[in-house]
């Protein structure tokens, strides 16, 4: 069974048709003991840093999702999800994330011609052998949609990057921790096949 939390930030239903389209038991939950029964857990998101790690805490969801990061059992991060893994964020100064993963969420820089938030098609370059890309063309593309990114302290957890007004980290892996900045379940195939290699783990 695959736990999505539910912590009023967006984008569940999308995240649990899509895995639902793969054959998969989901259940979305806010509840601490559904979510460390699961096999897998996933953390969606879409929405305000601040607000999302404002209701993570009154929640009480903080020490759920560390003991999820520290269980070894695959825990995956989509979109705003992802950003709430890292220490801190622009967006939300003074706000420290969970710092399950180390570096920051940083506000994409204007480029002339670009509009922020960057809502679309990117493709993805891949390196150091990330396991949820197994069997992804390089420069496969993906859905996207956001106006921070993440910048890594580690490179060597990055597993996808990505180029718009600057170098993004778009997925990262460490341990049983993964994360994407874009959107799986809203990619198509190249989503769904991303999707399965998580549920596969």
């Amino acid at each position: 069974m695959i736990a999505v939390i539910d912590y009023d930030a967006g984008n569940i239903r999308s995240v649990e048709k899509a895995l639902i389209s793969l054959g998969e038991q989901v259940h979305i939950t806010g509840d601490a003991e559904k979510i460390l029964s699961a096999d897998k857990v996933i953390l969606p998101g879409v929405g305000a840093f601040g607000d999302a790690m404002a209701n993570i805490r009154r929640r009480g969801l903080e020490p759920v999702i560390r003991d999820v990061a520290e269980s070894g059992k695959p825990f995956l991060g989509i979109c705003l999800g992802l950003q709430l893994l890292f220490e801190r964020s622009e967006e939300a100064p003074g706000m420290a994330g969970l710092g399950i993963l180390k570096g920051e969420i940083l506000r994409i820089p204007e480029a002339e011609g670009m509009k922020i938030p960057h809502m679309g098609w990117n493709s993805l370059h891949l390196q150091n052998d990330g396991r949820l890309f197994r069997g992804i063309r390089e420069q496969s593309y993906v859905y996207f949609v956001h106006s921070y990114y993440l910048k890594a302290e580690d490179e060597k957890i990055v597993k996808a990057t990505t180029e718009y007004c600057t170098h993004i980290h778009a997925s990262v892996e460490q341990g049983n921790v993964f994360a994407c900045q874009f959107h799986p379940e809203k990619s198509s195939d190249v989503g769904l096949h991303i999707l399965k290699n998580f549920v596969e783990l």
